[in-house]
């Protein structure tokens, strides 16, 4: 039941995350993505502390121990600072699509770092969800972003910068699940969220500080529909997303987990076709099915 109940709050992750994505893409265009990557931080410690004082466990947890505080906080600078970082240099390297292909080897990354850090060994049945998965997401983005193509092809120097970074943020992305199964054990995971995200937000800070991209908040804060579109992806980010991720790798491998969590792309066509008027190729269908048929696969395994 625990591997079920991992492999539901990866499915919930994935399907937060595709929220996430619309809403963060409406306030970045509007209040740019150092302002966005800092304020969604603040919102989320914030959406955390209420539901803390909410469930009556209080605003911070101070209960910690050192152990958790260690590893947890790693996470949160490791997953959501340097990880997200990585990669949105990347989308300016390489473009979204090339970007987003490489990143997807994050669940590989995760299952190797499961293996070896952790010990976990996902059956063969897995592995072969796993690639399912994967090669579904990848045939979805491959034509998502044929669509939005890029208007050149990057130089050779910086396609090869931008490939890099992706893989990056791919490992970024899978050690920092790793480092919150290490540190979070069997706690609250809104808890320990509130640890990752409290320490990525001081990551964040000092590079927003030494990036001077502080002089762009005023204006951001002055932007109300991009505040809205940041509250929500806020909530359904840093808040909910990131809890359920936690909880998805306390009771699941990280490579599966990783994996279903990681089918964001492929959910997103439906919300994107309803609400930005986008067609519906039949390669996407295809990705999506393949997709899904791995999930399904996993949940077997």
């Amino acid at each position: 039941m625990s591997a079920v109940t991992g492999s539901l709050a990866a499915l919930a992750t994935a399907a937060s995350w595709t929220l996430t994505s619309l809403a963060f893409e409406r306030a970045g265009r509007r209040m740019g993505s150092m302002s966005l990557n800092l304020l969604r931080l603040v919102l989320g410690c914030l959406f955390l502390g209420l539901y803390g004082l909410a469930t009556g466990r209080g605003f911070f947890p101070l209960g910690a121990g050192a152990h958790a505080w260690l590893w947890l906080g790693a996470s949160g600078l490791v997953g959501l600072v340097l990880g997200d970082l990585l990669l949105f240099q990347a989308f300016i390297d390489i473009g979204a699509r090339i970007s987003m292909l490489v990143y997807a080897t994050a669940p590989a990354f995760a299952a190797l770092l499961g293996f070896l850090v952790l010990g976990e060994r996902p059956s063969l049945a897995g592995l072969g969800g796993m690639a399912l998965t994967m090669a579904g997401i990848g045939l979805v983005v491959m034509d998502r972003g044929g669509r939005g193509a890029e208007a050149s092809r990057p130089r050779a120097a910086l396609r090869a910068r931008g490939v890099l970074l992706a893989l990056g943020a791919a490992l970024g992305q899978a050690g920092g699940l790793i480092l919150s199964k290490l540190g979070a054990g069997s706690m609250d995971p809104f808890s320990g969220t509130q640890i990752r995200v409290s320490v990525a937000l001081v990551g964040f800070a000092l590079v927003l500080l030494a990036a001077r991209g502080y002089k762009a908040l005023p204006g951001a804060l002055r932007d109300g529909r991009a505040l809205v579109a940041l509250g929500i992806g806020s909530f359904f980010g840093p808040f909910l997303g990131v809890s359920l991720s936690l909880l998805a790798v306390q009771n699941a491998p990280a490579g599966i987990a990783s994996a279903i969590m990681s089918i964001s792309p492929v959910l997103i066509i439906l919300p994107s076709a309803a609400m930005l008027k986008e067609r519906i190729r039949l390669v996407e269908v295809l990705g999506a099915l393949l997709a899904v048929g791995g999930v399904f696969v996993l949940f077997l395994a």
